[in-house]
């Protein structure tokens, strides 16, 4: 059995979907972010490019732990194997399927009471 584990981690930022791959998710001491470390890429031997994946390459390249907004995360999948990294723009179909989580997940409690 294999004890590997890779989680797929979908969240938007700048108008688009990012789809990476990663060894550990976890919450971040933080506030309202997501530590995301280890993140996966294909194979370097591969004859075919992705610019998607190429730009995801560039951008987390030396990057040891991401944090991301808990409010942008669509979703985070355990997966048995590794895909490519993706980044797809938001359209007007697929920004109706997403809801936003509130902006303020806590209120301020009433200091007069």
């Amino acid at each position: 059995m294999n004890n590997k584990r890779i989680f797929k981690v979908s969240f938007l930022q700048e108008d688009s979907v990012f789809e990476i791959y990663a060894k550990s998710v976890a919450e971040s001491d933080m506030f309202g972010f997501l530590v995301v470390e280890g993140v996966l890429f294909g194979e370097k031997t591969s004859i075919v490019v992705d610019p998607s994946e190429e730009r995801l390459k560039a951008e987390f390249n030396g990057v040891k732990r991401t944090y991301i907004p808990m409010h942008a995360v669509l979703r985070i999948d355990e997966v048995e194997q590794q895909g490519a990294a993706k980044v797809k723009p938001t359209t007007k179909e697929t920004a109706s399927k997403v809801t936003p989580f509130a902006k303020s997940l806590y209120k301020p409690q009433d200091e007069s009471h």
